[in-house]
Formats: C-alpha cells, sequence, structure tokens
C-alpha cells in the first residue's frame, strides 16, 4: 500500500478546507483516541466548542480459534476503553472526530453507540479512503481528502537514531 507522509502544514489546510463544511452547531466534540486527538483539538479551538469528550475503542485481534483469527479478525465486538455516559450525549448533536475513515470500523462503532444513547453524531475525518471502506455506501458526514494511500501524520512521526520512521499512537 503506497504511504503518504503528512505535515504539519498540510494538516492547517485539512482543517481550513474543513471548517467551511461543518455547518451546523454541535453541542459537543468526541475525539477518538488516540487519532482525533490533535485534529478533533484543532476543530473544537477554531470552532468555539467547549464540550470535548473522549472515546477510545479497540477491537480485540486474539480469538478462541488462533487459525480463524484472520479469517474473523474483522467481525470481531469492539471493546469501548473509554466512553460518555448517556446522560452527557443524550439528545445532543455530536461531532465525532477522527483522522482518517479507513475500514470505518472504529468511528461506526462510535457512532452506532451514541445513537444509541439517543445523541445525534455527525462523523468527521481528515482523510476518507472509500476504498477500503466496509460500510459503503455510508461514509463520514464530513470529510476534507479522499485517499488511498496510507497516510502517517505528524503526531505519529516516532524520531530517533533511525530517523522518522511511522510511529504507534
Amino acid at each position: 500500500m503506497r504511504q503518504e507522509i503528512i505535515t504539519w502544514n498540510q494538516v492547517d489546510q485539512l482543517i481550513d478546507h474543513l471548517i467551511p463544511q461543518l455547518d451546523k452547531e454541535f453541542d459537543a466534540l468526541l475525539m477518538i483516541t488516540c487519532g482525533g486527538i490533535i485534529p478533533g483539538g484543532m476543530l473544537a479551538e477554531a470552532m468555539h466548542i467547549n464540550q470535548i469528550l473522549t472515546a477510545s475503542v479497540d477491537f480485540p485481534s486474539e480469538m478462541h480459534n488462533p487459525e480463524a483469527a484472520d479469517k474473523h479478525k474483522l467481525a470481531v465486538w469492539p471493546y469501548y476503553l473509554q466512553f460518555p455516559d448517556e446522560n452527557v450525549v443524550a439528545g445532543k448533536k455530536i461531532l465525532v472526530v477522527d483522522d482518517v475513515w479507513g475500514t470505518g470500523r472504529t468511528i461506526n462503532a462510535v457512532r452506532s453507540r451514541l445513537s444509541g444513547q439517543a445523541a445525534y453524531p455527525f462523523t468527521c475525518v481528515l482523510h476518507f479512503n472509500p476504498h477500503r471502506n466496509l460500510f459503503a455506501p455510508a461514509r463520514p458526514t464530513y470529510y476534507a481528502a479522499i485517499t488511498d494511500a496510507y497516510i502517517v501524520y505528524p503526531w505519529e512521526i516516532s524520531r530517533g537514531p533511525e530517523g522518522i520512521l511511522p510511529g504507534k499512537c
């Protein structure tokens, strides 16, 4: 898969492209860890959204049958490490922010759980990859760019003696 390293200047341009699209007033912004923390913070600041929430979601990769793990790894249920209580989100318009919609599993898990808590979620990402999307025809409510590349954001860069390498959030 093609890899593309994004600079801070390019992130600023993506945020600038998103802001005019965000045509609603949101009651809160929910950042998905860890990729949504920085773009979510930038959008919250630009839009003057003061209620900031976080969600942390994991998809367990190990299953009871290791031989079946590869075949079924995309079908595992999400595990929510952190999620706002229903009384915080019910009845509110929530802007859900992540860095990228690849397969769409994480952001759709968050969107679905918010909907189940009587919230009104709107999804927002810097990059949308329709080629990897498992939820077509669903797509982000708002996105700054379409890509077919694996995106490496500046906050994912690991610096060290080996030089600049994609890091882990």
